[in-house]
């Protein structure tokens, strides 16, 4: 088994999406055994800008395009897998990962989100207000989330 250090982060986007309400999308992750919710998030393609993965993601996870971009946060966030993930998750290639996150307002309705649109990684969704977000994320991504949550709070 690699050691953490040894390994690369996997560049990503994160999406923070806000409702009319003010409220956050969370999907519930199909793949974990503990009940995880999470942010919409995924890899950068090869060739790919964060803006032109973040609207991909969006599509792909969510399952609509009904979203405006508001705003990027300037800096990268990382965050590690936690010991007994690092060699299993990310097929073993990445110690955890950097993400770029944008807030995006969405202009749609709950009919326009589609969780089936692609191969689903969601089985449900809610829309959550910012200060009940950190209590739903598996815990070694809160730190994440709540610098999250800082930079976009002002959005809500």
């Amino acid at each position: 088994m690699p050691s953490a250090s040894d390994l690369p982060y996997r560049p990503c986007v994160g999406i923070m999406l806000f409702n009319r309400d003010g409220k956050v999308f969370v999907g519930k992750r199909i793949d974990q055994t503990v009940e995880g919710w999470q942010m919409p998030q995924g890899g950068i393609d090869e060739g790919e800008t964060p803006r032109q993965a973040v609207l991909r993601e969006l599509l792909e996870e969510v399952g609509t395009d009904k979203a405006e971009i508001m705003a990027e946060k300037d800096e990268w966030v990382q965050y590690d897998l936690p010991p007994h993930l690092v060699g299993v998750a990310f097929h073993g290639r990445f110690r955890g990962q950097t993400q770029k996150w944008f807030a995006l307002r969405f202009t749609g309705s709950d009919a326009d989100i589609n969780l089936a649109a692609h191969e689903p990684e969601f089985s449900a969704f809610q829309w959550v207000a910012l200060d009940g977000l950190p209590a739903l994320i598996v815990p070694f991504k809160r730190d994440t989330y709540r610098a999250v949550i800082a930079e976009f709070a002002h959005l809500a």
